[in-house]
C-alpha cells in the first residue's frame, strides 16, 4: 500500500512539472567554448544621412574591417537625429564614433579620443543652397526670411554658416528665421519644395544628393560657402583595449591604399581618412568660444 502511495505521488509531481509553462530563461548550450566567442563592438556614425542612406554608405566600411579584424567586429549603428546621436555617445555606448568636430569635444569629455579624421579638411566647409530661379544675390537678402539646418550643433551645416551670416551684417537671432529639420537631405529639400529661401548643408550630401537626385538639384544651386576648418573625427572610447584600437586605425589609414579600400571611401563621399590625435580639434574649440561669444549658444535652441 505504501508503495502504492509513493507511486501515485511521483507520478502527481511530473505530470504537474509537465504542466509548468517555459521560462524565458531556458538553457542556452553551444559547441563553441565561451572564451571563443567574438566581442562585438558599436560603431555611431552622426546623421550625416538618414539612416537607410547611412547603411548604404558605410555599411563596406564595416565589412572590410571585420574581414581584417582577428576575435572582435564592428558593428554600424545610425541615429535618426542628432540629439539622438549625442545622447548616445554621452552615456558611453558605442566603442567608436565617427562624430562631426564639435561633437568631438563633447565625446572627448566623455572619455573617447581621436583616432582619425575621416576626409579632407578643405571638404569641412558649410554651403547654402537655394532655388536657380531664387532672387537672392547676397546674404541681406535674407531679412525676414527662413533657412533651414539640419540641427543646432551640426558644425558645417549650421554653425560655420550661421557664423559666415553674422560676418555678413545678418543678426541670425533677428533678422531670419532658423528652421532645424533633422537631416541634411531635408535641408535641401525643403529649398527644392520651397519651404525655406535656403538651406544649409556641407559639400557630402550635397555630393550624393545631386547622384540621388539629378532632376531636383538641376533646380538648385550653391550661392556661398565658408572657410573649412577641420573634418569628422573618428574616435574610440577608452575602455577598448589599444591593440583593437590600433589595428582598426590602421585599417581606416591604409584604406586609400588600395583599389576595394577606394571604391568604400567613394560610397562615403570621403577622399582618404587621415591618422588624428586629440589636439588636433583644439582649433575647434576656439572657434566654438568664439561662435558662443557672438552668436548663440551651440545647444538649447
Amino acid at each position: 500500500m505504501n508503495k502504492l502511495i509513493i507511486l501515485l505521488t511521483t507520478l502527481a509531481i511530473f505530470l504537474t512539472a509537465c504542466d509548468q509553462p517555459a521560462t524565458d530563461n531556458a538553457l542556452q548550450y553551444s559547441t563553441a567554448p565561451i572564451e571563443d566567442a567574438v566581442v562585438m563592438y558599436r560603431l555611431a556614425i552622426h546623421p550625416l544621412h538618414n539612416p537607410q542612406k547611412l547603411f548604404e554608405a558605410y555599411q563596406p566600411l564595416v565589412d572590410y574591417i571585420n574581414s581584417h579584424l582577428q576575435g572582435v567586429q564592428l558593428e554600424l549603428e545610425a541615429s535618426r537625429d542628432y540629439p539622438t546621436y549625442e545622447k548616445k555617445f554621452r552615456a558611453r555606448e558605442p566603442a567608436f564614433l565617427v562624430p562631426n568636430p564639435w561633437q568631438t569635444l563633447q565625446a572627448m569629455d566623455r572619455n573617447y579620443h581621436v583616432i582619425g579624421m575621416a576626409g579632407d579638411a578643405s571638404d569641412f566647409k558649410g554651403i547654402f543652397i537655394i532655388r536657380k530661379d531664387s532672387n537672392i544675390k547676397v546674404p541681406k537678402d535674407l531679412n525676414g526670411k527662413v533657412v533651414s539646418y539640419p540641427a543646432a550643433t551640426a558644425l558645417a551645416a549650421a554653425i560655420m554658416p550661421q557664423y559666415f551670416l553674422y560676418t555678413h551684417g545678418i543678426d541670425i537671432n533677428q533678422d531670419i528665421q532658423n528652421l532645424y529639420v533633422g537631416s541634411q537631405e531635408s535641408s535641401i529639400m525643403n529649398v527644392y519644395l520651397e519651404k525655406v529661401a535656403v538651406g544649409a548643408t556641407w559639400p557630402p550630401p550635397w555630393r550624393l544628393f545631386q547622384k540621388d537626385h539629378p532632376e531636383k538639384a538641376k533646380q538648385l544651386k550653391i550661392i556661398w560657402q565658408t572657410p573649412s576648418l577641420i573634418n569628422n573625427s573618428v574616435m574610440v572610447r577608452d575602455d577598448v583595449p589599444e591593440a583593437i584600437s590600433k589595428q582598426v586605425q590602421n585599417i581606416l589609414v591604409g584604406l586609400a591604399d588600395t583599389p576595394q579600400g577606394q571604391d568604400i571611401l567613394s560610397g562615403m563621399e570621403t577622399d582618404r581618412i587621415y591618422s588624428a590625435n586629440d589636439a588636433d580639434y583644439s582649433i575647434v574649440r576656439d572657434y566654438i568660444k568664439h561662435f558662443e561669444e557672438v552668436v548663440r549658444p551651440v545647444e538649447n535652441q
